[in-house]
């Protein structure tokens, strides 16, 4: 017997709903559903801005910065900020949830920056992974505030780890419990601070609900020129001539070692440089040279 055209329809209908219900129910059970990143796609993060004392950070969260590389694991893939693959090793990855985005840093101690760019950034991955870290300190997908999300993250990420951490935060009692926090982790060979708004969302881009605490301030800007040095320069290169993203060009002399002066970063490439504030003229007071910025 022949269904008639209308049944049919109605038929198909019907099983379109139970499988949209279907799917909206396998995602509700799951607060941390994540979308796989490709190639070069770059993960949609939540950037800092810089704390200043006219922000009260009583009652805010406090951890500290860890001067490492941000990791985005979608799931699946460990990838860079700029949406580079990962290869870490598959002992590493084990430890990782799987279907669940995390957000962190890789990070080895204070001070060894450039062994951990070394290290993550190899194609062939290698037993110095052993010394990665993997600090996690939010799950960008999960559904919550801030403090949901780290619930979310301690009830996902075993303590026993040995390459997976969850990040320690605390409260901040105020202005001087949080310069005494940051002057400490310096002393240490540590960045500074880390703090993030009570009952937040994880927004992509930058967001006044993320601040870093250092004792400098840090920027980047690309590489325009070489300036010949004079005097015990000469012959070597005297100042990076460099551009800012907003347009702004100025020059960094300071900070460069005597084999970064006979082999400077090329033209074109972003470089990181400390400063301590702004001029009347909105450029960095006595710019200094830190690293190339690498990803």
């Amino acid at each position: 017997m022949k269904t008639p055209p209308g049944c049919k329809a109605t038929l198909i209908g019907l099983a379109a709903g139970f499988f949209l219900a279907g799917s909206l129910a396998a995602k509700e059970k799951d607060p941390a559903a994540v979308t796989p990143t490709t190639e070069n796609q770059t993960p949609h993060l939540l950037l800092a801005n810089v704390w200043n004392p006219s922000i009260d950070p009583t009652g805010w969260w406090m951890s500290e910065k860890y001067d490492g590389l941000r990791g985005y694991w979608d799931g699946q893939k460990l990838w860079s900020r700029k949406g580079n693959l990962i290869h870490a090793p598959d002992y590493f990855l084990a430890e990782l949830p799987r279907d669940i985005a995390l957000d962190g840093e890789l990070w080895i101690d204070h001070g060894r920056f450039e062994e951990t760019i070394s290290i993550v950034r190899s194609e062939t991955p290698d037993d110095r992974w052993n010394r990665v870290r993997y600090m996690v300190f939010d799950a960008p997908q999960a559904k919550g505030t801030f403090e949901q999300r780290m619930q979310f993250l301690r009830a996902t990420v075993s303590e026993g780890n040995r390459f997976v951490r969850v990040v320690a935060q605390q409260r901040c009692q105020g202005v001087a419990q949080l310069i005494a926090e940051r002057d400490r982790v310096v002393r240490q060979g540590g960045e500074g601070l880390m703090l993030r708004q009570p009952e937040s969302a994880y927004e992509a881009g930058r967001s006044p609900t993320l601040l870093k605490v250092k004792p400098y301030d840090d920027a980047e800007a690309t590489v325009i020129a070489h300036e010949p040095g004079k005097g015990k320069f000469a012959g070597k290169l005297g100042a990076l001539r460099v551009r800012a993203d907003d347009g702004r060009e100025f020059s960094i002399g300071s900070g460069l070692t005597d084999a970064e002066r006979e082999s400077p970063p090329p033209v074109g490439t972003v470089i990181t440089y400390r400063f301590q504030g702004v001029t009347a003229k909105g450029l960095p007071r006595f710019p200094s040279y830190l690293r190339v910025r690498r990803d």
